[in-house]
């Protein structure tokens, strides 16, 4: 079995349901979804503000590669288009980390990097995983931190940049 946490963000089209596109499409499988934040791009493209959010998702079957698979899934059906790397688009699925039966996995390759390697710099990412999992740990470079700390050395005006909205996701039911 495996956990995972993943970083949800749209700023294309019905940013409200792409975002609930995701917990569609994992029903069953979502444990837990964050509020919904409001935030402005990241990574220097000239683009509309995201809507972010985090879910927290488990399944029996997946490993990291399977979860990878299943976001790409998730993006390709909400019509994600991938021509400008930190462009606009309509959803994006972050794997942000994942647990097995031994731990947090930590994978680095030319297909998957476990922990995300900028998760930990994220505001966007950080704030709503926070209030899913207040007391998650993250693991760089080796050392494993609570994401208050985390966050704490975040700058304060990407910080102040996570806004708050009235927006609310709603896990899908399994059945």
């Amino acid at each position: 079995m495996t956990r995972v946490v993943l970083s949800i963000g749209s700023n294309l089209g019905d940013r409200m349901a792409h975002l609930q596109s995701v917990l569609d499409g994992l029903a069953g499988s979502a444990l837990a979804v964050s509020p919904v934040y409001e935030t402005d791009a990241w990574g220097g493209v000239e683009q509309g503000p995201f809507l972010n959010a985090v879910v927290l998702a488990e399944d029996r079957e997946l490993d990291g590669y399977g979860w990878l698979r299943r976001a790409h899934e998730l993006e390709d059906a909400a019509g994600r288009v991938r021509d400008q790397r930190w462009g606009p688009r309509t959803l994006d699925v972050d794997l942000v980390q994942c647990h097995g039966p031994d731990g947090e996995v930590v994978v680095h390759d030319d297909v998957l990097t476990l922990p995300h390697p900028y998760a930990h710099a994220r505001a966007f990412v950080l704030v709503p995983w926070l209030q899913v999992e207040p007391t998650a740990t993250l693991t760089v470079d080796g050392r494993t931190d609570p994401l208050t700390a985390h966050l704490a050395a975040v700058d304060a005006a990407e910080r102040a940049g996570v806004r708050t909205t009235d927006f609310v996701l709603r896990i899908a039911d399994g059945a």
